[in-house]
């Protein structure tokens, strides 16, 4: 479980193909304090940690996960890897009991893959439109959250599958949406509320 609040930008060192994927990740965490099989939040994807060194850490990535994340996009195949050498994603590690909770509930179940349609800078922020895929656009509403690779966000406004975010400077600095570009692809994950709320309503 997970806040969306992007604690450290990390880089991807290494990719290799052993069956499924493994991609070594540089941090700035402590890695003497990252046990074996725990859970990193990797641009919104949770993933194991089955190798550590002094400053980075190596996971594995399944075909499913590609398929259903930006690391395989666009494509749908192991050939159509996204993530490259040299690429900064944002992570966070798992919620600790006792500790705050500044976002809100993310699972690091992506959902889908929504897309950047426009880039405004106003003042020192940026307003960015997204479109997200049809079925997961019911799920977003006007200040609603959302988490976009792996940061917890607000939703400002929405018009049908498009909604539109506001950056303020210190989330572009502390985060990859500083980089982020018209017509990049990101992660989305929705709010697991709005599931529930989907859910109960269909069954009245």
């Amino acid at each position: 479980m997970f806040t969306g609040i992007v604690t450290d930008i990390g880089e991807i060192i290494e990719l290799e193909q052993r069956g499924d994927l493994r991609a070594r990740i540089k941090t700035a965490y402590p890695t003497a304090d990252i046990a074996l099989g725990a859970s990193i939040a990797c641009d919104g994807v949770c993933l194991t940690v089955i190798e550590l060194g002094d400053d980075w850490f190596e996971v594995e990535i399944s075909a499913e996960t590609i398929s259903k994340t930006i690391i395989g996009y666009p494509g749908q195949n192991r050939e159509s890897v996204a993530w490259n050498v040299g690429r900064n994603v944002n992570l966070e590690r798992a919620l600790r009991v006792g500790d705050e909770l500044g976002g809100h509930i993310v699972s690091g179940h992506v959902d889908g893959v929504a897309q950047i349609v426009q880039l405004e800078v106003v003042g020192d922020s940026t307003e960015v439109l997204l479109e997200a895929p049809k079925e997961l656009a019911k799920y977003i509403a006007i200040k609603g959250s959302v988490t976009l690779n792996g940061t917890s966000l607000t939703v400002n406004k929405v018009d049908g599958n498009c909604f539109g975010i506001n950056f303020i400077p210190h989330t572009k600095t502390v985060t990859t949406w500083g980089q982020m570009e018209l017509g990049d692809a990101v992660n989305i994950e929705v709010d697991t509320l709005a599931r529930y709320v989907d859910r109960l309503h269909a069954a009245l």
